[in-house]
């Protein structure tokens, strides 16, 4: 066999070997709804803050090939949390995404964080989580549906210290990425990433992490979370982690 041949045959061998890889689907969960406010600033609440930028957010995902997107809501609409974690499941996301505004009786607090699956560290991480769980009181069955847990009871969080969730590393991992990207583009501070025991990311079967994108309760933050310009640069951190992360290979 000539070179020519061997050099064509290899080129051959590689193109068949190579494949496009199929994009990644993120299911971005915009926090609270309907019934359901979530917390509350002076001037809006939480539900419409998250929906803003998880709407923005999809729109950036769905002009990029890499990525496909579903959301858990597109509209001022009640979801339970558990339906969140089983939509992403039901659709074997790759990544789960879920958009929270943290809110706080100290007015100065304010900045991000991004949670993983965990046993929360501190008081603070605790009373966090116990806010976000509590919409499951708005369940109807919410006992059978995750059987018996009681959001307001500190002794209940006990069982996420048993809890190890299969994708922890690599939601920490996507985590980081998540409040550097925020870091840069918006400029604020961040609050770290966090472990705590979240609902909605209970059951979830992928990297998954809830990101209190800033505080709701905080005069200046609370109307950067509500601009147009400010949901706009928030969107454009997040899919910028999730790129970072893809990219990374840590998928």
């Amino acid at each position: 066999m000539g070179k020519g041949r061997w050099v064509w045959l290899l080129l051959a061998l590689c193109a068949t070997s190579v494949r496009p890889l199929r994009p990644v689907l993120v299911v971005v969960d915009p926090g609270h709804g309907g019934k359901d406010p979530g917390a509350s600033g002076r001037h809006t609440k939480e539900k419409y803050i998250t929906l803003g930028v998880a709407l923005k957010l999809a729109e950036l995902l769905r002009r990029d090939p890499h990525f496909r997107v579903v959301l858990t809501r597109d509209s001022d609409v009640f979801v339970e949390l558990s339906r969140r974690a089983d939509t992403a499941n039901k659709l074997h996301a790759d990544l789960f995404l879920s958009i929270h505004c943290n809110a706080n009786p100290k007015k100065e607090a304010h900045g991000s964080e991004t949670y993983a699956l965990g046993e929360h560290k501190t008081t603070e991480n605790l009373s966090v989580v116990m806010r976000e769980n509590s919409a499951i009181l708005l369940e109807e069955g919410y006992q059978h549906t995750y059987e018996g847990f009681d959001p307001n009871s500190e002794e209940a969080y006990i069982i996420f210290s048993l809890v190890q969730h299969a994708y922890l590393r690599q939601s920490l991992r996507l985590a980081r990425r998540i409040e550097d990207a925020l870091v840069e583009v918006t400029q604020r501070p961040s609050r770290g990433v966090k472990q705590a025991g979240f609902l909605v990311l209970w059951r979830t079967s992928m990297p998954a992490v809830l990101c209190e994108i800033g505080f709701i309760t905080h005069p200046q933050e609370e109307q950067y979370l509500a601009s147009e310009n400010g949901q706009q640069r928030i969107a454009q951190a997040l899919y910028q982690a999730l790129r970072a992360y893809v990219a990374s290979g840590q998928e």
